[in-house]
């Protein structure tokens, strides 16, 4: 049911055609002594229009639709041919059709066609080759409507390359959808923690602690072990978000990551104006797992942070003393190497062996 539905579809689609190409060279022949005027341009588009529809294919996305120019008119006269040849082939289809309901009623009754009697031979020659012509009429009515297809995308559809650069337009926007979404998970596991795990060890440390009045070994164990606790989940915390970027800025957080650091780190953040947010995001992670590998891996005694614009772009660099050696194939660097090219930015690390390591990351604002 499905094929036959399109069959028939298609049959009107091409018909319809062929009845829309005799208007179109009407309006053409009418209008020639006015094609560059702005009403004829104008009816042009919609006659276009309203062929993209039969043709199933979106208005929307043909360019000569929305643009003052003679490509639509071109169109038109382009797709003549084509539509009076689609018209013959309905025409020729009808034809055979009703032929062929002529000779089996006449067959029927024993009547002979065209001077020819009924016989078994010439019965099978005239349904073999009525098949093959109904095969080949059918294939024309394809062939016509792809041709259509094809001129009017061919003619009125968008540049390769303006395809292309949309495509590009829609992967960043969804890369910045999808960073978007991380950013905020990243905020809600954040105040998961904080109101939830954090506060019960909270209360935990404060009974623990009225209960040491005991003075007995094992209490005196469990309030530590609660106390490093509660500051191993304050640093999970932020590592996951920092909730301080919100509403300090980069500056501050960034001031909260060398306070937190075992190995001295000296942070310059000079910016006229806070970026977007997704841009601190990747400013903070950038520079919170810089100092982190630094701190544990290249054995450094003292780090450097340098924060500022440069040309409509946020320029992040961490420089440490340690003994070099580190690479983007590790999970951190990798992963720190995607969050920066998700937003157009580049990512560069610079650590020969002995040091020292410089990371540099560029993120555009725009």
């Amino acid at each position: 049911m499905r094929l036959a539905a399109e069959g028939l579809r298609l049959l009107g689609a091409v018909t319809l055609g062929g009845l829309t190409a005799l208007c179109g060279l009407v309006f053409l022949l009418a209008a020639l002594p006015f094609l560059a005027s702005p009403n004829v341009v104008a009816a042009s588009r919609h006659l276009a229009r309203l062929e993209a529809r039969r043709l199933r294919l979106d208005a929307a996305g043909l360019t000569a639709l929305t643009e003052n120019d003679l490509r639509a008119s071109l169109y038109l006269a382009a797709r003549v041919p084509l539509g009076l040849l689609g018209g013959m082939v309905i025409m020729l289809l009808v034809y055979g059709g009703g032929a062929a309901v002529l000779v089996v009623v006449l067959w029927g009754q024993g009547k002979p066609f065209d001077g020819m009697l009924p016989s078994v031979p010439l019965l099978t020659y005239t349904v073999v080759a009525g098949t093959v012509l109904l095969f080949l009429d059918l294939s024309g009515v394809v062939g016509v409507h792809a041709l259509e297809r094809m001129l009017i995308v061919r003619m009125l559809g968008p540049d390769r390359t303006e395809v292309l650069e949309r495509r590009i337009a829609e992967l960043a926007e969804s890369r910045a959808g999808i960073v978007a979404a991380v950013d905020s998970e990243r905020r809600r596991i954040e105040r998961d923690l904080h109101d939830g795990l954090q506060q019960r060890l909270v209360a935990l440390s404060m009974l623990i602690g009225r209960s040491k009045r005991g003075r007995t070994e094992l209490l005196e164990q469990a309030h530590e072990e609660a106390q490093e606790a509660l500051a191993e989940l304050r640093e999970v915390a932020w590592r996951v978000y920092p909730s301080g970027l919100d509403s300090l800025g980069l500056g501050e957080a960034l001031a909260g990551v060398a306070e937190r650091s075992n190995v001295p780190v000296k942070v310059a953040c000079e910016l006229r104006r806070r970026p977007p947010m997704a841009v601190e995001t990747a400013a903070y992670f950038v520079v919170c797992e810089a100092v982190t590998n630094a701190a544990k891996h290249a054995a450094a005694t003292l780090i450097t942070v340098e924060v500022h614009e440069e040309d409509a772009q946020v320029v992040v660099r961490v420089r440490d003393d340690g003994r070099g050696g580190a690479s983007l194939a590790g999970v951190g660097l990798s992963g720190l190497a995607r969050r920066v090219a998700a937003l157009d930015g580049t990512f560069e690390l610079a650590s020969p062996p002995g040091g020292p390591t410089s990371i540099t990351a560029v993120l555009p604002c725009g």
